[in-house]
């Protein structure tokens, strides 16, 4: 950290900073509004990798995706108007997943400013109900001050995203100013108080749950979810996309809530007496657009510990409202003393055992099965192996199918954005190259972002991509059907022949249309020494795991729609 004061540009002080807050590698576009940076970061590319992507979309999402790995704000940097624009997509990720994440824009020359100039627009109106905080730096003298405060913003209280704008005459100014010292991480903890009134909660339930979710986790946080968990013979239900922090394969798993969400479970969570939430928001995806959970006051007594104290109240009305973040509350639940013989023990028993019964997968209609491709992942893949996924019915394959057995080897976003299994992927294979990356992504996902094969190739991420093909926006054809039965509108998709796509940018590609044939495809997109990618070609009829598309269309004829 520099002490003195010494005559900087603003580009020089800014990448400064963010090496004193410990960035080793950001994502991004180029732009010539930021210029004065990308000219400091060449002095600095020891220390920072400048991941170049190809569209700012994939940028923001793997920095959404470094965030959610690492902990750490995932830094991306764009240029103005255009780039921001597409960028966006990453920071309402990272907004509704709790993510920190930091987006750097580029911006108009401060003289040029309310005048609509070339690429202007103003990031205060644009982001402010996205993101965390919106600055635009008009003086490069607080750079330090307010470099510093983003990174305290984005990762304490409920974690999220930062949008900085940098005036590109800014950036180039000279100044003498010194430099902060790198953020500080805070932990919010529980009150004696509510610790009592939580055990107090525990002695007179009968059927409790406990749903986890949200960001901010740790490591420790999961071990210490694992201790309470045991501790009190407590079963663990996964809020949507968040099915990494607890071993899938342990006892006390009840299994995830959202798309995939098995019957017994919902029905777990409409009987429970007591409902124990821990960092989850409990959301639309979680709560079945908000019907398992009664608004204002839920019928379960509810015990709600989230970071954010505006999220405690703001939907339901809690018994026990708790502002702690996961980490904090956890290392003081770990350390409660056990609870002998709870009354609960076989509620936990046929919670997991419910949870296993929905592992066993349908037979669906064509020659590839996907639950057989996904059993054979799950005893395939190493346990720190990561799957991504975007937004799709396809996702619903590795929600259902797969168990997450560590922690940060789930990575897909909770507000349903397409495009992201291919970038997520990437950031994860470059950000630790040692762990198998596995990208989930159907025909129409895969094509939202699909150029970043080219960043795959570049920075040598061999991520294996999986592209479920079954040509057509399959979740909206499955709605669709439901409310508008065979009147086919906007869905129907024309697609290339991907693999051979894939080869095109330097990737091994291989085409799978029998179940039989992915297993040894696989083996050698592993075996090829570079990244791979594999087209399932599924029959259009599989539309989802539970029903086909002419059961959909059927029941809904039959409900007179």
């Amino acid at each position: 950290m520099n002490r003195e004061i010494t005559k900087r540009s603003g580009g020089q002080v800014l990448v400064d900073a963010l090496r004193i807050h410990g960035v080793d590698r950001v994502f991004g576009v180029p732009g010539e509004s930021y210029l004065a940076v990308l000219d400091a970061f060449h002095d600095a590319e020891k220390a920072i990798d400048f991941v170049i992507c190809r569209q700012e979309g994939g940028a923001a999402y793997m920095a959404e995706a470094y965030g959610k790995l690492t902990g750490k704000p995932g830094i991306c940097f764009v240029t103005r108007g255009p780039g921001a624009t597409n960028a966006s997509v990453g920071v309402h990720t990272a907004f509704q997943d709790s993510t920190p994440m930091i987006l750097f824009i580029g911006q108009v020359a401060r003289d040029q400013m309310e005048r609509e100039a070339f690429q202007e627009i103003d990031y205060r109106r644009m982001f402010g109900q996205m993101a965390k905080w919106v600055v635009e730096i008009e003086d490069a003298a607080r750079i330090p001050e307010l470099i510093s405060q983003a990174f305290h913003r984005a990762v304490n209280g409920r974690p999220g995203p930062v949008v900085i704008a940098l005036p590109e005459d800014m950036l180039t100014d000279i100044v003498a100013v010194a430099d902060t010292p790198a953020y500080k991480r805070v932990e919010i903890y529980a009150g004696e108080p509510q610790l009592d009134e939580l055990l107090s909660r525990l002695s007179t339930a009968k059927r409790p749950m406990a749903v986890v979710g949200g960001g901010g986790w740790t490591q420790q946080a999961v071990a210490d979810l694992t201790t309470f968990s045991e501790a009190f013979s407590l079963p663990i239900a996964a809020s949507f996309r968040c099915q990494d922090l607890f071993d899938n394969r342990h006892e006390n798993y009840a299994g995830d809530l959202g798309l995939a969400a098995g019957p017994k479970l919902i029905q777990h969570i409409r009987d429970c007496d007591l409902l124990i939430s821990i960092g989850a928001r409990l959301g639309e995806m979680t709560t079945g657009a908000y019907t398992l959970i009664d608004i204002p006051v839920p019928k379960q007594t509810l015990v709600h510990i989230h970071s954010g104290a505006e999220e405690l109240g703001r939907v339901y009305h809690a018994t026990l409202p708790i502002n702690a973040t996961a980490a904090g509350f956890l290392s003081q639940a770990a350390k409660l003393k056990p609870m002998p013989a709870p009354a609960w023990t076989e509620w936990t028993r046929s919670a997991h055992a419910d949870y296993l019964e929905n592992l066993k997968h349908p037979q669906t209609p064509g020659d590839v099965q996907m639950g057989e491709i996904m059993e054979w992942l799950r005893g395939h893949l190493k346990p720190d192996a990561i799957l991504t996924t975007g937004a799709g019915n396809y996702s619903a394959w590795a929600h259902r199918f797969y168990q997450y057995r560590i922690f940060r080897t789930q990575l897909g976003p909770t507000n349903g954005s397409m495009g992201y299994g291919v970038p997520g992927a990437i950031a994860a294979k470059i950000t630790d190259p040692s762990r198998t990356v596995v990208a989930f992504a159907g025909d129409g996902c895969f094509l939202m972002n699909g150029q970043e094969l080219a960043t795959a190739i570049q920075y040598d991420a061999r991520v294996i991509f999986l592209v479920i093909n079954n040509g057509m926006y399959g979740t909206i054809r499955m709605h669709q059907e439901r409310n508008y039965p065979g009147r086919v509108s906007g869905t129907r998709l024309t697609n290339p022949d991907f693999a051979a796509l894939a080869r095109s940018y330097g990737l091994h590609g291989e085409t799978v249309e029998k179940t039989e044939g992915f297993m040894a495809a696989f083996e050698r997109c592993e075996a090829s020494g570079k990244p791979g990618l594999i087209e399932i070609r599924i029959d259009p009829e599989a539309l989802t795991v539970k029903q086909t598309l002419t059961e959909i269309r059927e029941q809904a004829i039959a409900q007179g729609k």
